[in-house]
């Protein structure tokens, strides 16, 4: 797949107002064409705002995780659809995954999130699962195959054995990205962004590296570059 270096970058807007979100973008300029909306702006007026952003030039990354009986996902997938926005991830469940491939319209394309990547196998277990992240990712994986998907959320440790499993079948995004020096925070299976991308990774997705940087343009072409140079090499 032929991605552009600047394209492969999605910004993750995790901030708390829409006027946040603007101002970010605008300090950001022609350095990023891609943006994430996650929970916490969706849920501030974020969703109001996509429009604008998409009018803007801007792609458009939903990040609402969905999860529920198949006709409220079905619903949901629709209207993000109406957004226009290019990915919509959805939890990585064999029934969700069908809802949502099936009424996904007008160049959406969904993403199923394997296993959170700030995960690991301890919390797993935790929660009741009797096999280790790698094995779940796996399964998960040619769940999504059958299931008509677009493409996969991973870890960047996941994406070597991922692509040996969906070639190139499927998108993989890959969050828990942190270029060399920045702290791993909350996430906990992790990345500098020239090995996910030679391990075979789509697109990155990059939140606190950019947005709480001092400033936030320079980050991400320093990112931008760096996927540019691994991306040549692979």
């Amino acid at each position: 797949m032929q991605i552009e270096p600047r394209d492969r970058l999605i910004v993750a807007l995790d901030v708390s107002t829409v006027d946040e979100a603007r101002a970010m973008v605008a300090r950001i300029g022609d350095a990023v064409s891609f943006y994430k909306i996650g929970y916490q702006l969706a849920l501030a007026g974020g969703l109001s705002y996509a429009a604008e952003l998409i009018a803007s030039g801007k792609k458009l990354f939903v990040d609402m995780k969905l999860h529920d009986i198949s006709n409220t996902v079905a619903a949901g997938v629709k209207s993000v659809s109406r957004v226009g926005a290019t990915f919509l991830t959805v939890h990585a469940y064999p029934q969700t995954m069908k809802a949502a491939a099936t009424a996904r319209d007008g160049g959406l394309r969904i993403l199923a999130v394997t296993v959170l990547t700030s995960y690991d196998d301890a919390d797993l277990k935790t929660a009741g699962y009797s096999i280790p992240v790698r094995d779940l990712v796996a399964q998960r994986a040619r769940q999504a195959l059958e299931a008509g998907v677009d493409g996969l959320v991973c870890s960047p440790e996941e994406v070597a054995s991922l692509r040996a499993i969906v070639g190139d079948k499927l998108v993989l995004v890959t969050p828990g990205i942190r270029p060399a020096g920045t702290e791993a925070g909350d996430q906990k299976r992790i990345a500098t962004p020239s090995a996910a991308i030679a391990a075979g990774a789509d697109y990155l997705v990059v939140g606190r590296p950019v947005v709480a940087a001092a400033d936030p343009k320079a980050a991400a072409q320093a990112i931008v570059a760096e996927i540019a140079s691994a991306a040549k090499k692979r």
